[in-house]
C-alpha cells in the first residue's frame, strides 16, 4: 500500500515557522513572501485536518499536533540536507588508507601531511609503511604508493615519478673524513638498503666496483640506510625524491655529480573498484600536486666535483 505524505513546499514551510516561531523569519529564509508562507502552512493543516500552529501575542506556538509533527519533520529535512551533503561533497570527509614505501612515507609525505590535513580536515588517513605486493588486493587497504615495474596485473596502475640514485653522506663525517674522489669511499663505510645490487651498479657507472669489497652495513630498506647516513655512520644512496629535502635542510651532502636510474618507479596502484570512489581521487590529485610543487622548488640535488655520466642500470630489486 501506498503511504500518502503531505506536500514537501507546505512541510517546508511549517518546519521554518515552527523553529523561527514567525511567519516573516520563515517567508525570509525560504526567500517567498509572508502570504505565501501562511497559504502553505494552512495548505498543510487542511491537508492533515489538524491544527498546527496558533497565536500567542505576537508570537506564534506549536499545538499539540504541531508538536508531535515538528520533531519528526525537522529529522526528515536534517537527513536530506545530510545526504545532499555527502553527495555535493563526497571527497571531503571519510577514511583512507594508505600503503606507500616505508623511505617515501617518512621522508617525503610525513613532512608533508600539514598541507594535506589543511585542505582536507575531515579525512582521516591510516598511513602504512610497506611495499609488499599483497597489499594491493587487501580490502583494508584502499591505495598504495609502491615502487616496482608497473606490471601489477588486475589493477588502476599510474605512474609517480622516476627517481635518480647517488651518494649521500652527512657534513659531520664529511668535513671529519673528506670525500674528495671517489677513491675516498674505500675508507667509508658503505650503507646499502638493499641486498647491495644498487652499490654495484652506482660503483660500475664510476668505473669503482673494486670498492664493493670495503666495509659496509645491510639494512632491510632505504629508509633505514639513509637515517644510518644522517646520522653519520656512512656512505648511503640516496634517490631525486626522498632524499631531496634532507639535502635541502644540508642535512645530507651529495659529494659526486653521478647518478644512475633507478631500476623501476613510484607508482600509483589501487584495486579497480577503489579508483572511483571520490576521496581515492582526491589523494591522488594531492600527491601529484605536491610533486609538481617539490619538484619546481628543488634544484638539481647532485652536485661535486666529478663529471657527470650516466650508464644503462641493470634491473634492481629496491626497498625505497
Amino acid at each position: 500500500m501506498t503511504k500518502r505524505l503531505p506536500p514537501l513546499n507546505p512541510l517546508r514551510a511549517f518546519e521554518a515557522t515552527a523553529r523561527h516561531a514567525s511567519l516573516t523569519k520563515a517567508a525570509a529564509e525560504l526567500n517567498v513572501t509572508h502570504g505565501a508562507i501562511s497559504h502553505q502552512v494552512k495548505a498543510l493543516e487542511s491537508a492533515l485536518g489538524v491544527k498546527l500552529l496558533e497565536r500567542a501575542g505576537q508570537r506564534l506556538k506549536l499545538t499539540p499536533h504541531g508538536a508531535e509533527l515538528l520533531p519528526a519533520v525537522s529529522d526528515a529535512f536534517d537527513g536530506i540536507a545530510a545526504a545532499t551533503q555527502r553527495l555535493t561533497r563526497p571527497a571531503s570527509t571519510g577514511a583512507l588508507s594508505l600503503s606507500c614505501v616505508p623511505a617515501l612515507l617518512s621522508l617525503w609525505l610525513i613532512p608533508r601531511l600539514g598541507s594535506f590535513t589543511a585542505q582536507y580536515p575531515d579525512i582521516r588517513l591510516t598511513l602504512i609503511g610497506s611495499n609488499d605486493p599483497q597489499d594491493l588486493r587487501s580490502p583494508d587497504i584502499d591505495l598504495c604508493l609502491h615502487y616496482g615495474d608497473g606490471t601489477w596485473a588486475d589493477c588502476f596502475v599510474r605512474k609517480w615519478s622516476s627517481l635518480e640514485l647517488f651518494p649521500v653522506v652527512s657534513p659531520t663525517l664529511i668535513n671529519n673524513r673528506p670525500i674528495r674522489s671517489i677513491r675516498d669511499l674505500a675508507e667509508h663505510t658503505l650503507l646499502h638498503g638493499d641486498d647491495g645490487r644498487e652499490w654495484r651498479t652506482w660503483l660500475m657507472a664510476a668505473d669503482a666496483i673494486h670498492l664493493e669489497r670495503g666495509k659496509r652495513h645491510y639494512m632491510v630498506d632505504a629508509r633505514l640506510s639513509i637515517e644510518a647516513a644522517t646520522h653519520g655512520h656512512g656512505v648511503a644512496l640516496g634517490d631525486t625524491v626522498t632524499a631531496s629535502e634532507l639535502l635541502a635542510k644540508g642535512q645530507l651532502v651529495a659529494p659526486f655529480n653521478l647518478s644512475v636510474p633507478a631500476a623501476d618507479d613510484f607508482y600509483i596502484v589501487c584495486r579497480n573498484e577503489m579508483k572511483a570512489a571520490p576521496i581515492v581521487k582526491v589523494f591522488i590529485d594531492w600527491l601529484f600536486s605536491e610533486k609538481d610543487q617539490a619538484d619546481s622548488r628543488t634544484s638539481a640535488p647532485v652536485a661535486g666535483r666529478i663529471g657527470s655520466r650516466r650508464k644503462r642500470s641493470t634491473r634492481l630489486l629496491r626497498q625505497p
